[in-house]
């Protein structure tokens, strides 16, 4: 039992039981039960629980309003009503935002689970490496088999876990996602198995890059001959394509036999097409971007480097760097090593040294406290919190790592500067450098750019960066990383030499300004969930109301959350019960986890169509962790515009 059982067993004990509940989901604050009886539930009780604000009824849903740890709260619920996976599941995922971010949303789902743990063997197979390359013991003996085995069974048999992350992420069944990776791992069914079986029956495509040999057939449809262990694009295709059918089938299977008969016409729908069509051209594509990326650095090697290291932290800010690990994990699989990412390498170090120069440079105690453990975590290669903490809300410091990190690319690319196996992270990453035939030349390359990126790095820093006078920072030094470019600013008190901090939050959209406590959701209006405003808004767009990381974009579309440079943890919530439109009228312009700057815009809704559905449009904009300041002050301005000050924070 987790933090919040008892609570989960009072409230499901005062609903009616299991058996009064035919659905649960739920949205930021609340959980939103749909019961049989509602005469059964017992309000007075369930609203004097401790961990419960208040309960609701409203659009044929029970809601229990929790506030911040709903989902907690949920996770411990879910279980107690006997619930299948999926059934009670929050409001399905609408696609956000454009395309590409879709992409990217994909990539990083799927990838972000076995990362630590890909690192970890990685380190290993590394290590291994090193000791063989320093003569400790040779490849023959036990120990180097059984660490070798450690650290290259992730990546030999991959597409299981890939499988099974990339199953959860299509919300299918896991463990048919992670049975599919297995069978694409199959031995018999390897190229390199079919190939030993005798000569090719015959050879599809011949003379082009996707000349492939054919050994065996399905019952008439030619079986191009692939190996799969190890691959990362076609596992992902099937599962995706594997997910269809598994809905597709859900629908009219009856109940009685669906637990074992859906997941069996999806393997057998899903498996053929992804080895006979999915996988092949999944593999084939993986060709072509490998083909065009080398042909980049055939053209200038340098200037490709120079382009990665330069662009990197760039794409780390907006979340843009998950969508290139494929295309890394596809060349050390494919080619035996990686050539073309591995400029970013520079990055990492450049974004250390700048943070040391500053250490050293600053006069800013605070500022001091924040850099020493951000160099440390940086040379780990760990470089988000001194980009986000420091870099960015400095400007110039952030400017002048990009611009070594090109620099050091540029002698990577030049240097033809590899990876020959996954794993690591900073300086940890250094035996995977170590080429297989136990060469130091490209370690060597690995060293020199190192330093070459931090010194010039460092020097650039002590020479061109110039602390603003105390006070005027916007960094941690005053007001919190970033503060100051979301408006914040410091006031000195009188005598005692302490600050008064004041954070600015912008409205978000425009509109009539609403005191919180007049609007007509209980909930909200209490100011139990947080202090702020409510906005009864003239256009269907939300934009950022400060700096900061948008924390919760609900797949509903109709709530986002937004942590802000300054600490403050806001809440916009478009309309009142929304989320009952699963997503209709809203279109999200970006995604959860990316940094947006002050005035971007966050959510497009359709006013005429909410309201046309019966819906109040009435949207808090409140600060949910209200308790940790001093004051929250409202706006005395009747109406807003997008950017106009709505809200002052002290603390």
């Amino acid at each position: 039992m987790g933090k919040y059982g008892n609570l989960a067993q009072d409230i499901v004990r005062n609903i009616g039981g299991k058996e009064n509940v035919i659905s649960l989901t739920h949205c930021i604050t609340r959980l939103r039960f749909k019961l049989k009886d509602e005469s059964k539930a017992k309000d007075d009780v369930l609203k004097n629980m401790d961990g419960v604000v208040t309960v609701m009824k409203s659009g044929g849903q029970y809601q229990v309003v929790i506030g911040n740890h709903v989902p907690e709260v949920y996770a411990e619920v879910t279980p107690l009503l006997g619930l299948e996976d999926g059934a009670s599941r929050q409001e399905e995922e609408a696609p956000s935002g454009n395309l590409f971010n879709r992409f990217i949303d994909v990539i990083s789902g799927i990838f972000q689970p076995i990362l630590g743990i890909m690192a970890a063997c990685g380190m290993v197979k590394g290590l291994n490496a090193l000791f063989v390359a320093l003569e400790l013991y040779e490849e023959t003996c036990g120990g180097y088999l059984i660490l070798n085995a450690i650290g290259d069974g992730l990546f030999t048999f991959l597409p299981l876990f890939l499988g099974y992350t990339a199953a959860k992420k299509f919300n299918m069944k896991p463990m048919i996602g992670l049975v599919i990776g297995a069978i694409m791992c199959y031995p018999s069914i390897q190229g390199s198995a079919l190939s030993t079986g005798g000569e090719a029956l015959y050879t599809l495509f011949s003379g082009t890059m996707f000349e492939s040999a054919v050994y065996t057939d399905f019952f008439g449809i030619p079986l191009i001959a692939m190996d799969y262990t190890g691959t990362v694009v076609p596992v992902i295709f099937v599962v995706y394509f594997a997910s269809k059918c598994e809905k597709f089938f859900g629908k009219f299977i009856p109940d009685l036999v669906k637990f074992f008969f859906v997941p069996m016409l999806t393997l057998l729908v899903a498996v053929p097409a992804g080895l006979l069509v999915i996988g092949p051209l999944a593999s084939f594509a993986s060709t072509v971007i490998a083909e065009a990326v080398m042909s980049v650095r055939d053209f200038s090697p340098m200037l490709a480097g120079a382009i990665v290291g330069l662009t990197w932290q760039i794409l780390v800010i907006f979340g843009l760097h998950w969508g290139f690990i494929p295309v890394y994990i596809n060349n050390i699989m494919t080619n035996g090593y990686d050539n073309v990412m591995m400029p970013y390498f520079a990055c990492t170090f450049a974004t250390s040294a700048v943070v040391l120069a500053i250490f050293f440079k600053t006069k800013n105690k605070q500022m001091k406290e924040l850099a020493l453990p951000n160099f440390i975590s940086g040379i780990f290669g760990v470089t988000e919190p001194a980009i986000y903490g420091i870099l960015l809300p400095l400007k110039k410091p952030f400017i002048i790592s990009c611009i070594v990190g090109g620099i050091g690319g540029g002698f990577y690319g030049a240097f033809n500067f590899r990876k020959f196996m996954m794993g690591g992270m900073g300086i940890f990453e250094f035996p995977a450098m170590i080429e297989p035939d136990g060469g130091m030349g490209n370690l060597i390359v690995a060293i020199v750019g190192v330093a070459l990126t931090m010194v010039i790095a460092f020097a650039a820093t002590m020479v061109l960066y110039k602390e603003e006078p105390a006070g005027a920072q916007g960094v941690a030094g005053s007001e919190g990383a970033g503060a100051g470019s979301a408006g914040a600013q410091g006031v000195k008190s009188q005598g005692s030499g302490a600050i008064t901090r004041r954070l600015e939050i912008a409205s978000p959209m425009a509109g009539k300004v609403l005191r919180l406590e007049t609007i007509h959701d209980d909930a909200f209006a209490s100011g139990v969930l947080g202090k702020g405003v409510a906005i009864l808004p003239e256009r269907g767009e939300v934009f950022a109301p400060a700096d900061g990381v948008v924390s919760t974009l609900f797949p509903t579309l109709h709530a986002i959350g937004m942590e802000t440079d300054g600490g403050a943890e806001l809440l916009i919530h478009i309309g009142l019960d929304t989320v009952q439109l699963e997503g209709k009228g809203f279109e999200a312009m970006v995604s959860q986890g990316e940094r947006v700057k002050r005035g971007q815009l966050l959510v497009k809704f359709d006013m005429d169509y909410i309201m046309a559905q019966g819906f109040c449009m009435e949207t808090p904009v409140i600060v949910v962790n209200s308790d940790d300041y001093l004051e929250v002050a409202e706006s005395k301005e009747e109406c807003t515009l997008p950017g106009t000050p709505l809200l002052t924070i002290v603390q």
